[in-house]
């Protein structure tokens, strides 16, 4: 199974930042340590091109990204200082997720190693966000590859307001995030299916709550293809979650997402998206956990 990683390009941040940009290649380690993979297995892939950034994004927000002139309240939105750095980051960030769409259609799963940029809009980033990587990759898919039917299946602890205001009118694209009704965005966008979650909603609710999205998701919609944003930030120890979950039913939850996809035969691309937890090696752990089920679960797709 092909693993896309991007870690090397490091996003310079000023001491004390909270972003943990270092549990990118932190999971890297741990990847290429356990054994599953060979070093041919984990890929750097291209930057995403303008013209599939920009079927997402609008081009004077492209243009200011790219040349620096982001003004102080984009930067601040955003919540990266700008770089040259930050801009090729971001760009190999979508082009990882659109690199693991391909491989998905030719083996039925890719995982990006990072990605999950879902809070970034079309004209503005937000939240760590600078380029919607499931928007671009779903709307590259559309244009590319003729997919009529694309679903993505944000299960990242915040909603993908970004991914829903982007693709909101998209006939052949379905968006549904599962989130925490009382976390950031505090202004919700309005996806296809919005599952909103209490505080402390604990495993078994969210796996009953799961269940039913992916009911709609595969019997209502019925996807050619699906974008999975496994977030590790649903987990009682994450700085910024609140949804009290588990280690063990977050690896849950991805095998109840990609056991859809497999018993479906519908490929997946899968992006590891939000993690900020205190130590962050559970967030690597929990990162770890669902790239090995994806590894697991489509061992015999690989034979």
């Amino acid at each position: 199974m092909k693993l896309y990683y991007a870690d090397h390009f490091v996003l310079p941040l000023p001491t004390g930042h909270r972003f943990p940009m270092v549990k990118y290649a932190r999971l890297r380690e741990r990847l290429v340590e356990s054994g599953i993979f060979s070093p041919d297995d984990l890929c750097v892939p291209d930057a995403a091109p303008d013209v599939d950034i920009l079927r997402a994004h609008d081009a004077a927000y492209l243009q200011r990204v790219c040349n620096g002139t982001l003004d102080t309240a984009e930067i601040r939105r955003i919540g990266f200082p700008w770089s040259p750095e930050m801009v090729e980051r971001s760009r190999r960030s979508a082009g990882a997720t659109l690199a693991a769409c391909r491989t998905a259609l030719n083996e039925g799963c890719g995982v990006n190693l990072a990605g999950g940029t879902h809070h970034a809009h079309r004209d503005f980033g937000s939240g760590f966000c600078v380029f919607n990587d499931a928007a671009i990759a779903a709307l590259a898919l559309r244009a590319h590859e003729r997919m009529r039917r694309i679903a993505i299946v944000d299960c990242d602890v915040h909603q993908g307001d970004g991914t829903a205001a982007i693709l909101a009118g998209q006939a052949g694209v379905f968006t549904c995030s599962l989130h925490g009704a009382k976390n950031f965005p505090f202004r919700k966008q309005l996806s296809d299916l919005d599952i909103d979650l209490p505080d402390q909603t604990g495993d078994e609710a969210y796996l009953n709550a799961l269940d039913g999205a992916l009911d709609q998701v595969f019997d209502g919609f019925a996807p050619d293809f699906v974008i999975y944003l496994a977030g590790a930030d649903p987990y009682a120890g994450d700085r910024l979650g609140r949804l009290s979950l588990s280690i063990e039913g977050l690896a849950e939850r991805d095998r109840r997402v990609l056991a859809r996809c497999r018993d479906r035969t519908t490929p997946v691309a899968i992006a590891m998206a939000g993690g900020y937890a205190n130590p962050i090696d559970d967030t690597v752990t929990i990162h770890f956990n669902t790239v090995k089920i994806a590894a697991e679960c489509y061992e015999h797709e690989q034979r």
